[in-house]
């Protein structure tokens, strides 16, 4: 699902919200999670699941191409993990 399609699932379902309205809210809701994450906070969704950043060590990979060995800098990566109840209905049969 695109952020396009959610906004119109959202819209859908509230028709009594005006369309630029919606947007502004999932925008308001999507900055604000980055904004958390930038300043190392975890944010958590209950029942959805949490995201938070996890640091990686620098390293020596290696050029798919050439094979030669290259520095790879320490970097900060997003993660998610699913919470339990999620994780329960995608796996209910």
């Amino acid at each position: 699902m695109t952020k396009s399609e959610l906004v119109q699932k959202l819209s859908d379902r509230n028709p009594h919200l005006f369309l630029r309205d919606i947007e502004r809210i999932v925008d308001t809701f999507f900055e604000a999670i980055s904004e958390a994450l930038i300043n190392g906070d975890r944010v958590e969704l209950r029942g959805f699941g949490a995201f938070s950043v996890k640091k990686r060590d620098a390293r020596v990979g290696r050029n798919p191409r050439t094979g030669e060995s290259v520095q790879v800098p320490p970097k900060n990566m997003p993660f998610f993990k699913t919470g339990k109840q999620l994780h329960e209905r995608l796996n209910d049969e």
